[in-house]
């Protein structure tokens, strides 16, 4: 299965040389820790034929499914679009070039391509208009970067309220709970860095989950 999780949760096709194959993913996933789909179904909760045709790209499962697998096969739901592409020591990408995921509000590209800043890792965000991160606050450990490139966007942090315009910037302590919104009633476009210092703690998945992980679109 090639594609990108759509707004109503569902995979969608995409074109390009950044295409997942999803199924593949799972398939990979699900023999590595040597799991039958019997055993995957009794571990997730899901029917055996429901595996077999995510497996053979002839279904395209919702966000709670991969959640529901996730859960069941020990992973973050990021495992089921991650690449076959080598590491490198260095990255870059020309603007067509960069992987995006889609969320519920909007998208965001990967700027790194597997390359870490010191454990944390780059992003364009787009977020739509009035979009937000929800009503829980955002906890997590290591530091966070932003930047507004265009459009206005508000972070609230610890119970202070900073507007950030096109080239504001703001570095953070992540423990501090924070929420995001964009203010406008047009796209916002921001750059993102989640620098966390515990390897084990994926703050990507605290910005941009939930409802959330509807990944790669073109």
């Amino acid at each position: 299965m090639r594609g990108s999780l759509n707004s109503q949760g569902s995979i969608v096709g995409i074109h390009g040389s950044n295409e997942v194959d999803v199924g593949h993913c799972l398939r990979k996933l699900r023999t590595d820790r040597d799991f039958s789909i019997r055993n995957l179904a009794e571990r997730s909760g899901l029917n055996v034929n429901t595996l077999s045709l995510i497996e053979n790209s002839r279904c395209s499962p919702s966000v709670s499914t991969l959640q529901q697998l996730a859960t069941a096969l020990g992973v973050p739901i990021t495992a089921f679009f991650e690449t076959s592409i080598p590491k490198s020591h260095i990255s870059f990408l020309k603007a067509g070039q960069r992987q995006k995921a889609a969320f519920a509000h909007g998208t965001m590209e990967d700027l790194g391509a597997g390359l870490t800043l010191g454990g944390g890792q780059p992003f364009i965000v787009n977020l739509k208009p009035n979009a937000d991160s929800g009503p829980d606050p955002i906890v997590h450990t290591g530091h966070e970067f932003v930047l507004c490139l265009t459009g206005h966007l508000e972070y609230t942090i610890d119970d202070q309220t900073f507007m950030l315009e096109p080239n504001d910037s703001l570095l953070f302590e992540a423990h501090l709970p924070h929420n995001w919104r964009n203010l406008d009633n047009t796209p916002s476009r921001w750059l993102l860095v989640l620098c966390p210092s515990d390897e084990q703690d994926h703050p990507r998945e605290r910005h941009f989950t939930a409802e959330i992980f509807h990944r790669k679109e073109d």
